[in-house]
């Protein structure tokens, strides 16, 4: 493997480990101010039980979140060069605006929001879990504007091949940018849907009758209930947006060869990029025209369209968004199946009688967002090869000139450090789990339903 390619793995897997985390944070902030807020307006302690559990993951979360966002950052300039050269004009600054507007608001505050639940007033540890919330909020939009600049770039103009800004309102809501920050705010929301629910149902499992995890339990599903299908429309429009500016990305995604109307949505295939067919394929008849055209004669446009005279592709790998689409869109149909008959069963029954095989499917779906996300940011980024900045800079021109055995030796090195922090996080998390959960357990000289003690107001 040579250094181009090396360096594309080196980075996709530094992105993958830290997109992980930013997804957890973003949305639980708001659930912790959710849960923080119940506790003052109602005085239940479950909601402050729910908060200093969660408090901790949040913490955990934000900690690697930004290592890795850090170390990824670096690669900039060590692995692509090319990239901060030719865009770095309007890279760098959204960048800054990053710094400014996020991560100095969640600095000043963390700290409160962490530890000061017992030390200060009620209304500043409310004001600083919200503005911390707040603050990963506002990361996630500067970092999603850059990421759908690089997409569908706009506000430019070229100098002897450099990007410089002329327009910093159209960069900044650049036309995919509405589509991908919902999409991802959205999936960041449905990540920890399910994994407050799927925690839930493991203390449940191992013996935990708390109150809180009934309310924690109720929650996740309720919220995955509602969330799943914003974001399947929140996904049709992504797509409609897609197929607008990034037609080869949508060809790949469908798997279709051919321009054409009555195309078929395909549920299973293995595509050949050298014969450029699908083989053992799975159809819905005029299915793809349906959803992208919103008719059955729709054209959608084929991968062979963007195929140079001379042989030269132009569209994505077709195999890994196509595979990488279906992994989402799967992940996604059996969330929205988990979290409706979860509710339903607690219509039913009660957060407190859920069978036992319920509750192992769930802890199975605890980690379910990071697959669907991580599905959904392949599609994303392998769609849009071999463009880095859409029609401006391709991803080979912006390579560094890097010895391959030095990728690779770091490569390893990152591999390794991020499978050993990976299993050490998961397990921390159920630690914390098992911990909770004993903590509860009534003793003998203690009833099940004795009070603890409440953080003073």
């Amino acid at each position: 493997m040579d250094t181009f390619l090396l360096s594309r793995i080196q980075f996709a897997a530094n992105i993958s480990f830290h997109i992980l985390f930013p997804t957890i944070t973003i949305a639980l902030g708001w659930v912790l101010l959710f849960f923080r807020y119940r506790f003052a307006r109602t005085g239940e302690q479950k909601w402050m039980d729910a908060y200093m559990f969660w408090v901790k993951v949040f913490a955990l979360s934000f900690a690697l979140g930004v290592v890795s966002g850090i170390t990824m950052s670096f690669q900039f300039g060590t692995n692509w060069p090319g990239f901060m050269e030719a865009v770095g004009n309007v890279a760098g600054p959204l960048l800054a605006y990053e710094v400014m507007t996020a991560f100095f608001l969640e600095a000043v505050f963390l700290g409160i929001m962490l530890f000061g639940a017992r030390r200060v007033p009620p209304w500043l540890h409310i004001l600083s879990t919200f503005l911390v919330a707040f603050g990963t909020t506002m990361s996630a939009f500067w970092i999603l504007v850059l990421n759908s600049w690089m997409h569908t770039p706009q506000g430019y103009e070229l100098r002897d091949g450099v990007v410089h800004a002329t327009d910093w309102f159209s960069i900044i809501f650049n036309p995919s940018l509405p589509y991908r920050l919902g999409h991802m705010l959205l999936a960041s929301g449905l990540t920890v849907a399910f994994l407050i629910a799927g925690i839930a149902a493991f203390r449940r499992l191992i013996g935990d009758r708390a109150e809180t995890v009934s309310t924690q339990m109720r929650f996740g599903l309720i919220l995955g209930a509602v969330l799943i299908p914003a974001q399947i429309v929140m996904g049709d429009l992504h797509g409609l947006n897609t197929l607008e500016h990034q037609p080869a990305k949508v060809a790949a995604m469908e798997g279709n060869w051919n321009t054409g109307p009555n195309v078929p949505l395909i549920l299973f295939a293995i595509p050949d990029e050298a014969a450029r067919t699908n083989h053992a394929e799975i159809a819905i008849p005029n299915g793809a025209s349906l959803i992208l055209k919103h008719s059955p004669s729709g054209v959608v446009p084929g991968l062979n369209d963007f195929v140079a005279e001379d042989g030269t592709v132009m569209h994505p790998p077709v195999a890994p968004v196509f595979w990488g689409f279906r992994v989402m869109v799967g992940t996604g149909m059996a969330m929205l199946a988990l979290s409706w008959l979860g509710v339903l069963l607690i219509w039913r029954r009660g957060a407190d009688a859920l069978p036992r095989p319920y509750l192992m499917a769930t802890v199975g779906m605890a980690f379910s967002g990071w697959v669907a996300t991580l599905a959904g940011w392949y599609v994303t980024e392998i769609g849009r090869q071999p463009w880095l900045v859409t029609g401006v800079l391709t991803t080979e021109a912006a390579v560094g000139d890097v010895a391959a055995p030095m990728v690779m030796a770091t490569l390893m090195a990152y591999l390794a450090i991020y499978l050993a922090l990976m299993i050490a996080y998961i397990g921390v998390i159920f630690h914390l789990a098992r911990r909770a959960a004993e903590g509860k357990r009534p003793t003998r000289e203690e009833p099940r339903d004795a009070p603890i003690s409440v953080p003073a107001e």
